[in-house]
């Protein structure tokens, strides 16, 4: 299937399973194809750890590394990468909330890299609490 318009990105990056046109794909200037990567169970961690520096604006990037760390195929290497992403966000004073709670449920962080952001700037004391609480919830 050519690909011409933003639409057929959009609709490739939801369906396609193929891990090396997945990573093409990434390289379109589009948000909205990267947050369909980001929400694709086929992305491999490659191109998810490529997509952790996408930058459009702060709703885009926010609901991408949210999307980032709730991905199942998200190791330790890209949950670190969005962990490390997420706590830039926070110290320039965004709030990247969803991400935040998101990487507190993922194992494979620990506890400490995780509480760690809600020690920064952007963290309100509502997100300070919800962390606390989702880190407790883990097994």
């Amino acid at each position: 299937m050519p690909v011409h318009t933003p639409a057929d990105h959009l609709e490739l990056a939801r369906a396609e399973n193929d891990s090396a046109v997945l990573h093409r794909l990434a390289r379109c200037p589009y948000p909205f194809v990267w947050q369909a990567l980001a929400a694709n169970p086929c992305t491999a961690p490659g191109t998810l750890l490529e997509l952790s520096t996408a930058q459009d604006s702060v709703w885009n990037d926010n609901r991408l590394l949210h999307l980032l760390a709730e991905h199942p195929g998200a190791d330790y290497t890209v949950l670190r990468a969005v962990r490390d992403a997420v706590a830039a966000k926070l110290a320039a004073g965004e709030r990247p909330y969803a991400a935040v709670l998101a990487l507190a449920g993922r194992t494979e962080l620990a506890a400490e890299e995780v509480r760690q952001l809600g020690t920064l700037g952007g963290a309100s004391a509502r997100l300070r609490s919800q962390l606390d609480q989702r880190l407790r919830l883990r097994t």
